[in-house]
């Protein structure tokens, strides 16, 4: 009985096997009938007949009789009229199956009859490749033949887009279709009822594709197509204008996610120590250069590992830049303590040094620091470009940030710090050992500046002078926001990015840095402690 019920569930596995497969192979042999009436065909308009019976099968396998067809590779054999696509091979011709695309058999060219195209056939093939694509099973294919068609609005799209539009199920790619479908028709010769519909269709979409087509309708038409084309132009020109300004916000808190990665270690050195650490440009150089090395190993030796070379480089930057940063603050900064004019300039001069170090070692020239996978490419939301790069380095940005409060906040060096900087002497006196809380705060602050380096190499040129760029931002951002105030350094991080993007389409890059300096000078006027003032300093004063 056991036996039994097995072959019983085997028997319907195999009939069930068989009928799947019916209809592919029904629908394989209609197409080979189809294909075969090529060799029957008479003239240019019989070709081009058989073209339409095959684009309306809406199988995606035509593509490739019809590709060879229009580059005047498809064949009759003429000993038994069968049609093959033809590939040269030495003095003959090999065949190979017109939708399997498998070898046939070889023939010489005596024995085929080449079936001949000519411009007009091409385009009608052209078209017929267009609408298999739109009825392709990958929707990515599908909406990229109507973004191609949305750009390239033609008459002859309308019929094949209504067939797409009826058998589409997925609601943004039928979206889409309608779109191309409004395109085609705006250059038709459809009455204006169909027009002024197809302007309220483009004029939905609000970019600037829409704007682009409804601009040459509104220069070409009359009356009321014209009228309604210029009501849709205007209200996508509010709506962009919107989307710009979303977009500049965006560009200036990507920024902002930059300067405060550059400045958050300046303002826990400037704040702690009162030192005026031109140095931490270099610091911010070291990190890169640390992941320029990290990824240059891992391509010769590790190639497998290079979407994980920024994880890598991450620990290795911090202690890079954290060690050079501990021997400048033992080896000068400690006795220089109570001078910071003496200190900014040895600290310079410990930038240069730096510089030319690494102009030795690596040379003057950009280097070459790749993008891993996940940080490649782009989105967009509405009418925003988002880089996949820059909003890493945002949440990047924003960790290092929650990490270094909760170090400030929550633990016992983060207090013996805080305590340093608002009142060095009695922090003394409570037996908190202020030289070594200054070393290893220095140190931090250039570690922080080194792992910052790591994410710049992603966005900017990786050269000895990268630093140079961000020592005055940072500065900037630390006066602005509040000496050794981390929310105040966060606060003027985007604030700086936000009103500098927001300028820069009016006054220029440097211009546009010229006038935020200016606009900074006048309200430390005001406030001399920044944004966020500490507590505490009145005591030593």
């Amino acid at each position: 009985m056991k036996t039994m019920t097995l072959l019983r569930a085997i028997g319907m596995m195999l009939l069930l096997t068989m009928a799947s497969l019916l209809p592919s192979k029904a629908a394989e042999a209609d197409l080979r009938a189809i294909i075969a009436k090529f060799a029957a065909a008479a003239n240019f308009s019989a070709t081009e007949a058989v073209v339409h019976e095959l684009a309306a099968s809406g199988d995606s396998a035509v593509e490739r009789p019809l590709s060879a067809l229009a580059d005047g590779n498809l064949y009759i054999r003429k000993a038994d009229s069968q049609v093959f696509v033809g590939k040269e091979a030495g003095g003959g011709i090999e065949l190979l199956d017109p939708l399997s695309g498998e070898k046939s058999a070889d023939a010489a060219k005596t024995d085929l009859t080449k079936i001949k195209v000519n411009n007009g056939l091409r385009r009608v093939i052209r078209d017929a490749l267009g609408t298999l694509t739109l009825r392709a099973k990958d929707p990515g294919v599908r909406l990229a033949a109507a973004a191609t068609m949305f750009k390239t609005p033609d008459a002859t799209n309308i019929e094949p887009l209504d067939a797409a539009i009826a058998g589409e199920a997925e609601p943004a790619v039928k979206a889409l279709f309608e779109q191309a479908r409004a395109a085609s028709v705006l250059v038709s010769d459809r009455p204006e009822a169909d027009k002024l519909a197809a302007i309220s269709i483009i004029a939905g979409r609000g970019d600037r594709d829409a704007l682009s087509l409804l601009t040459s309708v509104e220069a070409n038409a009359q009356g009321a197509v014209k009228d309604a084309a210029t009501g849709a132009i205007g209200r996508i020109n509010s709506t962009l204008a919107l989307w710009d300004a979303g977009q500049n916000i965006w560009y200036g808190v990507s920024l902002g996610s930059v300067l405060l990665l550059a400045a958050i270690g300046l303002a826990i050195t400037f704040g702690v120590m009162g030192v005026i650490n031109m140095a931490h440009g270099e610091m911010v150089m070291l990190g890169a250069y640390t992941t320029f090395v990290v990824q240059q190993v891992i391509r010769t030796s590790f190639p497998g590992l290079f979407d994980w070379s920024l994880v890598i480089a991450l620990p290795l930057a911090f202690l890079v830049a954290a060690l050079i940063g501990l021997a400048i603050e033992r080896g000068i900064i400690r006795f220089l303590y109570g001078r910071p004019l003496e200190t900014l300039l040895a600290t310079w001069g410990v930038s240069l040094i730096l510089q030319q170090a690494v102009r030795t070692i690596f040379g003057p020239t950009n280097q070459e620091v790749g993008n891993p996978s996940w940080m490649s490419g782009s989105f967009d939301i509405g009418q925003l470009a988002i880089t996949w790069n820059r909003l890493w380095i945002l949440v990047f940005a924003l960790a290092v940030f929650g990490v270094l409060l909760y170090v400030m906040k929550r633990t016992p060096w983060g207090l013996q710090m805080r305590a340093v900087t608002a009142n060095r002497r009695m922090a003394a006196s409570m037996g908190i050992k202020t030289p070594w809380v200054d070393a290893l705060t220095f140190a931090l602050g250039s570690g922080i500046a080194g792992i910052a380096g790591v994410a710049l190499s992603q966005i900017d040129n990786v050269s000895p002078n990268l630093g140079r760029g961000y020592i005055i931002d940072s500065f900037m951002v630390v006066v602005f926001g509040g000496v050794g105030n981390l929310w105040g350094t966060l606060v003027g991080a985007f604030s700086l990015g936000i009103v500098n993007k927001f300028l820069e389409p009016y006054a220029g890059a440097v211009l546009g840095k010229i006038v935020v300096l200016v606009l900074i000078i006048l309200f430390i006027q005001k406030r001399p402690r920044g944004l966020f003032a500490l507590k505490g300093r009145a005591v030593e004063a």
